[in-house]
């Protein structure tokens, strides 16, 4: 259990870092998109079939074309994603794009008949006075409004990817992660080759960067995060998945020196906490880390 909790864990720090790996890379955000999604969809094809596993997608067409429209929204939720790092900065695009949890929550009770609970419409509540206090400073520094919009549209479209994989049942796994990446690349791949061809420029110094982003943060990262995902309590996994945007935002403070003005730390604090909160509640919380110490 130590070394399922362990595996989790390393998997959200290395997502976390993305955002400080991309700065070191001088392509633009959908080349980055590009060679992470092929790298590491490659690496993931490689050890899918190394551990001799069966392919099961084709059994349920609809299976199959929710996840063809999960990777499609995961590949144009990173486009978005790697074009606000560059302009608002990894921190403030980080938490933007983590909003996208919450906008699955609110939609939970019309598409998967969820109940919209007290303490979900609450944390929701908290989380737009994170995102006003966080993107209003954005604003008033007179950063890019093209930043905060792809920030919003990769919180968006995370939803439509988070919705459609809950949609495909039958598709789990390893192979779940596979496919997304593979679709996730092609739908880069298509929309780069539209908008100028596959002319890149590869500077020699970008490429140590790139391969770490496309085989450790994506595919080895993806294959920590799925191994040990179906091990961990429902609960354990809901609340420690925070630590990916609280590391991405920490890793921003101390390697690229990205400075949150004290309005800032207020709103990523509203934000995280608010999004914990509608996950579960205070009780369940204290539940779920009372039950993981006695099975550590």
């Amino acid at each position: 259990m130590k070394q399922t909790y362990a595996t989790f864990i390393f998997s959200l720090l290395l997502f976390g870092s993305n955002g400080v790996v991309a700065t070191f890379i001088s392509l633009s955000s959908y080349e980055i998109v590009l060679f992470r999604t092929l790298i590491g969809s490659l690496l993931l094809l490689i050890i899918f079939f190394f551990t001799r596993q069966t392919l099961t997608f084709l059994r349920s067409k609809r299976d199959s074309l929710f996840m063809v429209g999960s990777g499609i929204a995961m590949g144009a939720s990173w486009m978005f994603l790697y074009e606000a790092y560059a302009q608002i900065g990894v921190g403030i695009a980080s938490l933007a794009y983590y909003c996208g949890p919450i906008i699955v929550m609110v939609l939970s009770p019309f598409l998967f008949q969820e109940t919209l609970t007290r303490p979900k419409l609450v944390g929701f509540v908290v989380v737009l006075c994170g995102i006003f206090l966080v993107n209003g400073q954005v604003a008033f520094e007179g950063k890019s409004s093209w930043g905060l919009f792809c920030g919003g549209m990769s919180a968006l479209m995370f939803a439509v990817m988070v919705i459609f994989n809950k949609k495909a049942k039958s598709i789990t796994g390893l192979e779940n992660s596979m496919l997304q990446l593979l679709i996730s690349f092609f739908t880069v791949a298509l929309f780069f080759l539209c908008k100028q061809g596959f002319s890149i420029q590869v500077s020699p110094s970008d490429w140590i960067p790139i391969l770490i982003l496309g085989l450790i943060n994506t595919g080895i990262g993806c294959y920590l995060y799925f191994s040990s995902f179906d091990k961990l309590p429902v609960q354990t996994v809901a609340i420690c998945g925070y630590l990916e945007p609280l590391s991405a935002v920490a890793f921003s403070v101390l390697f690229l020196h990205e400075i949150l003005q004290p309005v800032q730390v207020l709103g990523a604090a509203l934000i995280l906490g608010g999004a914990i909160w509608g996950e579960c509640n205070v009780k369940t919380i204290l539940h779920t880390f009372g039950k993981n110490k006695v099975e550590v």
